[in-house]
């Protein structure tokens, strides 16, 4: 199962896609929300459960094969610990950014996959591309708008989100001919667990919340302390996520991938409305320009890569 089927049904495929990206800007809402008073790693532990059970009952309800091994382990070693520390840091990010604004710049995805395919893969990337890169970094900096006497280091942890997803997309790439995306998923589902459970014997008791920054906050408060008024938020992000993936998973499987990832942009659509509606986040023009030359310069990768029938930055989600 390592492979997808063949692509035919692109319309449904794009409605899936749609739909995913709806969903996971609600869960990217309530990890905003409940920032506030739990723990990071509390909430990623109880997430990551609740995900592993629903997408073990999806596969024993389907009949699909259940494979916990990687036929990668030093690789899928890798990519867990990539993938964690990666969404650590844009979950942290939205303690400091709009939760638009923290969106727009994991979109700086398609980029560094574009270059990590060169280095590590030795694919071959076109002039055009290498200048859709450029202007999409172009993007990221008028989407930041620094002010380098006061600049605030946090707002970079989404582009380090989306530097370590780009590597783990890379890793990925070399062991999906023998991994399902199942085997892949549920590999960092037992990561997930396993190093929430450490940080959990290290930090969980508070003894590190000794600052009143919101991000060390979310990082070192300690855990269950509100458990029951909390347990029910946590637990939607744990269903969000599995939904929205098994969405995700189903758009790629059944449509062609360079005709519907581009629709994975509309997240930029539900995340600033989302922001708006419930966290009176307003963006300014200059994150609006800023947030449109990225969404072009991606396009264009991906227009690029199919025009080149060249699957990189197309051929996985970004989410």
């Amino acid at each position: 199962m390592g492979r997808m089927p063949r692509q035919n049904n692109n319309p449904k495929g794009i409605l899936y896609i749609l739909l995913a990206m709806m969903v996971f800007s609600v869960q990217d809402g309530i990890m905003k929300h409940i920032y506030n008073f739990v723990s990071l790693y509390e909430v990623y532990l109880v997430r990551t459960v609740i995900s592993f059970v629903l997408i073990l009952t999806f596969l024993i309800l389907t009949k699909k094969p259940i494979v916990f091994k990687s036929k990668y382990p030093v690789l899928t070693f890798f990519r867990v610990i990539l993938f964690f520390f990666g969404f650590s840091s844009f979950y942290i990010s939205l303690t400091v950014l709009p939760l638009g604004t923290a969106t727009a710049l994991f979109f700086v995805t398609p980029f560094l996959i574009t270059i990590f395919a060169h280095f590590f893969l030795k694919e071959e990337i076109g002039m055009r591309r290498w200048s859709a890169v450029v202007v999409g970094f172009i993007g990221v900096y008028i989407t930041l708008n620094p002010d380098f006497s006061n600049f605030n280091y946090l707002s970079l942890l989404p582009i380090l989100c989306a530097f370590c997803y780009s590597l783990s997309m890379i890793i990925i790439k070399k062991t999906s001919d023998k991994d399902s995306v199942y085997t892949q998923t549920f590999t960092f589902y037992i990561g997930a667990i396993i190093l929430s459970i450490i940080f959990y014997f290290i930090i969980g008791d508070g003894q590190y919340n000794t600052s009143d920054h919101p991000a060390s906050q979310f990082i070192f408060r300690e855990w269950f302390v509100d458990f029951n008024s909390s347990i029910l938020l946590m637990s939607v992000t744990g269903v969000t996520a599995t939904v929205a993936f098994l969405l995700l998973f189903t758009a790629y499987s059944i449509a062609s991938p360079s005709v519907i990832s581009p629709f994975e942009y509309s997240i930029l659509f539900w995340s600033p409305l989302l922001g708006w509606l419930y966290f009176d986040e307003i963006p300014t023009l200059s994150t609006v320009i800023g947030i449109l030359i990225i969404v072009s310069s991606g396009i264009y990768i991906f227009i690029r890569e199919k025009a080149q029938d060249q699957s990189i930055a197309t051929e996985k989600p970004l989410r």
